[in-house]
């Protein structure tokens, strides 16, 4: 079903999606269901497992609701996502859907149309289409009072000018998917636009695509408390190029969740690390350089809680066996390494750092080295995040001389 006027009122510049030829010929792509052109435009094949990831969240919540659902693709390129949502994810006895699919390049509106064609024939799904600048959209939508249950929004560089304004549409407990490309500032190689961006201190560390992650969510929580809701971290992950969040908005601010924003010291010269939530700042403890020289670098406020919601994503792993859902293996093992690693405790190791401190032939054996952290009564796993790092809340000393037991043999 096509919006219209009357079914879907919008504002100027919002049109039904028409039969349109494409004058240029581009080659298909074929992922999932869907069969599309990608055009000139920028495209990643790499980035499948994070649609892979969209579609398993948006049929989750479509399985689920129990009333009509609007979803937003702001960014929406080719339009891959919203065709593989309207393609996969929705199930054949769901009320209506209203899929909003948004580019503000007005060159790629004739491709975005074409791909969109076979929405046409899903039962009950209205297709409205736009080529607008993403803050006017959802500030319009706020002003019509028009919500969403699902927004992907996929930007260049970072995206924090537009989180206001797209949590305010979100509906409670909404979905956001959100992708970040700014990779410089919250790593720490650009501290500077890590004040601007995130109001943030970021320092250089072994895990610092997770440091980055955290620090997203740490500007996606205040923002959503300056609302009076809550935030449910579900998925964040990274190949180092791409930081990727799926969050769930809440009604109200759960309890203790405030302790969740806090900070992260690590000394530099002895590598030890120490976490404390901004409620309960105090002076920080000595780090383990024997001579008292060390110094703690700082980074945050960043977000300290968990980062993936295991149960929800093992939901979505019985999804994809159970429906046709096109699930790719590099999908499919990302969600099985999420779903193994909460994200806590927050303290990450590098192996390959801390053999090097110890001047080993090579990094222990990292599954080896978690059991016998867990057996010694430590939490401890493989980090998700990174691969070669383990997280756990092991004092260092112990961590280091577990090492040496796994790579040497010595006790």
């Amino acid at each position: 079903m096509w919006a219209s006027p009357q079914s879907a009122p919008v504002e100027a510049g919002w049109r039904a999606v028409a039969c349109t030829r494409l004058e240029t010929p581009v080659s298909h792509y074929r992922e999932g269901a869907v069969c599309l052109q990608t055009g000139s435009g920028f495209f990643r094949k790499d980035s499948r497992p994070s649609r892979d990831l969209s579609v398993l969240l948006a049929t989750h919540q479509a399985s689920e609701a129990q009333r009509p659902l609007r979803w937003l693709d702001l960014m929406a390129g080719c339009g891959i996502r919203g065709l593989r949502w309207g393609l996969e994810a929705l199930p054949q006895s769901r009320p209506n859907l209203e899929l909003w699919s948004n580019d503000a390049d007005p060159d790629r509106s004739s491709l975005l149309a074409s791909n969109l064609q076979p929405l046409q024939s899903v039962h009950g799904l209205s297709l409205i289409t736009a080529c607008s600048a993403a803050e006017r959209l959802l500030r319009q939508a706020y002003l019509d009072q028009t919500f969403f249950d699902l927004i992907d929004l996929d930007a260049f560089g970072c995206p924090n000018a537009l989180l206001q304004s797209a949590l305010a549409v979100l509906r409670l407990d909404g979905l956001l998917i959100l992708a970040s490309t700014d990779g410089r500032s919250p790593t720490g190689h650009d501290r500077p636009a890590a004040v601007r961006h995130f109001g943030a201190a970021a320092r250089v560390h072994p895990a610092s695509w997770e440091l980055a992650l955290r620090l997203q969510l740490a500007v996606l929580a205040r923002e959503a408390w300056q609302l009076g809701r809550g935030l449910e971290p579900l998925a964040c992950f990274s190949e180092g190029r791409t930081f990727r969040l799926a969050v769930r908005l809440r009604q109200r601010v759960s309890a203790d969740e405030e302790l969740q924003l806090g900070l992260l010291a690590r000394c530099e010269r002895c590598g030890d690390q120490a976490v404390q939530p901004l409620l309960r700042l105090s002076g920080w403890r000595s780090c383990r350089c024997c001579d008292g020289q060390g110094r703690w670098a700082v980074t945050g406020p960043l977000w300290i809680g968990h980062l993936q919601k295991p149960a929800l994503l093992v939901q979505l792993l019985n999804i994809a066996d159970l429906q046709p859902i096109t699930l790719s293996s590099a999908g499919r093992r990302l969600l099985q390494r999420l779903q193994r690693d909460c994200g806590l405790p927050v303290c990450c190791w590098s192996t390959a750092e801390l053999a090097s401190r110890l001047s080993l032939a090579g990094p222990p054996p990292l599954d080896e080295l978690v059991g016998s952290l867990l057996r010694a009564g430590h939490q401890a796993c493989p980090s998700a995040v990174m691969t070669g790092q383990l997280r756990t809340d092991a004092p260092l000393a112990e961590l280091l001389q577990q090492c040496v037991q796994h790579v040497t043999g010595e006790s």
